[in-house]
Order: C-alpha cells, then structure tokens, then sequence
C-alpha cells in the first residue's frame, strides 16, 4: 500500500529531462483516476457497512492517488522538488495511520460487527482494481525505481484488499468485528511506519543540495 511501498520512490527518480517510456504519462493519468473512483466507492461502502477496513482502504486509495498525481507532477523535476512532494505524502501517511488507530480504537468500544458482505463484494472490486492497474504499470516495472515503486506500490496494494477480504470471512464466521479491527489496525500502523521513514528521508535529500542533480 502506498503506506510502506512507496518511500523510495522519490530518492532515485528521473533525473531532469530524462526521457519518459512512451505511454508512461498516461498509464499514471488512469491509475490516478481508477484510484480516486475507489476512493469514493470505499468511502460510502466503509460507511455504510461500519468497516474500518475498508475505511482504511478507502483512505489509502485516496493516497495513491495523491502519490500517482504527484509522480506526473514531478517525472522530470530533480531530487528537491521530489523530496518536497514526498514530504507531503509523508504528512497525509502519518495522518492516515493516527485516524485508522483512532477509528479501530472507537469501533472496539463500539463492538458492533461491520456487514461482511458489503465488505467482501467491495474488497473484490477493489482488488480487480489494483490488479488492472499493477497490470497496466507491469510493463514499466524495470525503469528507474520511481517507475519499479510505482508498480510495486500497486501490487502491494492488491495484497492489501485480500487481507480485507479474509477480514471479511472472519467476520462472517466469527460473527465479530475483531477480524475488520485487526486488519485496520495493522494497516493504520503500516501508514505511521512507512509516513515517518518517508519524512526521515525527505529531510536528509533537502539537507543535500549537492545531490540534486542525481
């Protein structure tokens, strides 16, 4: 998930005027998009259904897409306004993270079990989602490691929605909303992990103007 996928994506991307693989421009432009439909989609059925998985999912959508609106932002700017741009992704993981602890935290003094089927239907949407778009990005995964973070981001994003998915049978079969609160929680910590490597990182490159040719 772009919570602990994507911290390098800003050390060793292209540097100014490199040449952009044709099509790269507009496979981004789609994920931004696929991702930011989900993010809507996940937002009312997190809701709806009381998951704070998918609630959690549904924020992280809305991180990629973020990520993905800043890597064209960015494609051919030097290591500054790449550590720039990651310190803003860095300041919306952090926060991802403290507002999903949080909403575990409230949905475990609450205890009542979110709507396994609204949550397993919309977890198999997003993960043809994630899918379709780590399959669009699959042919750019050998370019420079902004290109493979990129990619391995998505990927890592489909192992995410299986894991609400077997959250949601856990909450069928358990009857229990401990089965969504652990996978929330793992992802909430997963975002604060990965927000503070990016930030540490973001810091050091600013630290180096020396390096912003690289």
């Amino acid at each position: 998930m772009s919570a602990h996928c994507c911290h390098d994506d800003h050390a060793h991307g292209p540097s100014p005027g490199a040449p952009i693989p044709p099509g790269y421009r507009r496979a981004l432009w789609i994920a931004l998009v696929v991702n930011a439909a989900m993010f809507a989609i996940e937002i009312g059925a997190g809701l709806r259904a009381g998951s704070v998985s998918l609630l959690a999912d549904a924020i992280d959508f809305f991180g990629d897409a973020g990520n993905y609106a800043l890597s064209l932002f960015v494609l051919s700017m030097g290591l500054a306004w790449r550590a720039r741009a990651a310190l803003v992704k860095a300041a919306s993981m952090l926060a991802f993270g403290v507002f999903v602890l949080g909403r575990s935290l409230w949905g475990a003094l609450q205890g009542v079990p979110p709507e396994a089927l609204t949550m397993g239907l919309v977890g198999t949407l997003a993960l043809a989602a994630n899918v379709g778009v780590a399959l669009l990005l699959y042919a750019y995964r050998d370019g420079d490691a902004n290109m493979r973070s990129v990619w391995l981001c998505t990927r890592n994003d489909a192992i995410g929605n299986l894991a609400v998915m077997l959250a949601a049978l856990g909450v069928l079969g358990t009857g229990s909303a401990w089965p969504d609160l652990a996978v929330a929680v793992v992802m909430g910590a997963l975002a604060i992990s990965g927000g503070w490597s990016v930030l540490r990182q973001a810091r050091g490159e600013l630290a180096q103007p020396a390096h912003h040719s690289h």
